[in-house]
């Protein structure tokens, strides 16, 4: 990707893609880029699965030509872009095909294994067919809505157009400042999590920005409503799109004083606990870490920004 800064970058933030937005309301360019495309099935209703193959490790995502993707309404093709080389990326949601050669994955558990041009693609896939299955109405006039824009777009039929929604939220990965294996980083269960035994899952502190609230602000607040901690400096680390169903993740690091008590909030937060360096380390090599429970400690899935920031904390 060219025009992102050095270093690594959050894995659901990469593409290849040249978005190509001004094709979007050209309808005969559509229909002749349909034809020489390659389209990617992802079916919502199966869980917004796509299918790959490939090794476990280097999965790569299994692309049609026009004529062998399932049928579909012209306007349910939707364009995600043009490849490097030209040819037009086009998604339809549907049940995937048999391939006995593929298996069928979720983003959550491939997109960091991914190249660019399939994070990208399978992303974007993802948040459309999601945002297109939730929005069969017009919340401003009742009226049944169809796709347009080459699904970028819904209208009603008074011409009352919807476009699709991303919910701005924030994620940190709060630490003490401390190089080194001692130093330590904050990090929480949330109480909504399903309850696995013999392990307990922790991951950077979250939450949506609100209306009127700028994202670094919402660092603050939520941060102090979650764990009562108060910050002493924000900076900013990437964003990536997290479309179950529409977020955009805004991450952060941030220090603290680990001297502050935790004051949880129950209905947000089970647990949470600083964790040294060697702690971490120690969990992504595969050691049994004790939550202080008897339980084993999780991290989160490496897709997520979560881990993209525990990581970049971990290196730091």
């Amino acid at each position: 990707m060219t025009g992102w800064p050095d270093g690594p970058v959050p894995p659901l933030a990469r593409s290849t893609l040249d978005r190509a937005a001004h094709r979007r309301t050209d309808p005969a360019w559509l229909t002749d880029a349909w034809k020489r495309a390659r389209v990617l099935v992802v079916d919502v209703a199966g869980g917004g699965r796509a299918l790959v193959e490939g090794p476990s490790t280097a999965p790569v995502l299994v692309l049609l030509d026009a004529d062998a993707a399932p049928r579909v309404d012209p306007a349910g093709r939707l364009f995600l872009g043009v490849e490097p080389d030209g040819t037009p990326l086009f998604a339809v949601d549907a049940p995937l095909p048999v391939r006995p050669d593929a298996r069928a994955v979720n983003l959550r558990d491939v997109g960091h294994l991914l190249g660019d041009r399939d994070a990208g693609a399978f992303t974007s896939a993802t948040a459309l067919a999601n945002w297109h299955a939730a929005q069969p109405y017009s919340p401003a006039s009742g009226q049944p809505t169809a796709v347009a824009g080459a699904g970028w777009s819904r209208v009603d039929g008074d011409g009352g157009q919807l476009w699709p929604r991303t919910d701005p939220a924030m994620i940190v990965a709060v630490h003490d400042g401390v190089p080194g294996p001692d130093g330590r980083c904050l990090l929480g269960n949330n109480a909504a999590w399903p309850d696995r035994d013999g392990e307990l899952r922790f991951s950077c502190l979250a939450g949506y920005v609100e209306p009127g609230e700028s994202a670094e602000a919402a660092v603050l607040r939520e941060v102090a409503e979650e764990v009562g901690v108060t910050l002493d400096r924000i900076d900013y680390a990437g964003s990536q799109a997290w479309p179950f169903p529409g977020s955009l993740m805004l991450g952060f690091l941030a220090t603290a004083d680990p001297g502050q008590p935790l004051r949880l909030d129950p209905a947000e937060i089970a647990v949470a606990r600083w964790f040294t360096r060697r702690e971490i380390a120690a969990v992504l090599a595969g050691v049994r870490v004790d939550a202080g429970d008897g339980r084993a400690v999780t991290l989160p899935m490496e897709s997520s920004i979560a881990f993209f920031l525990v990581s970049r904390w971990l290196e730091g």
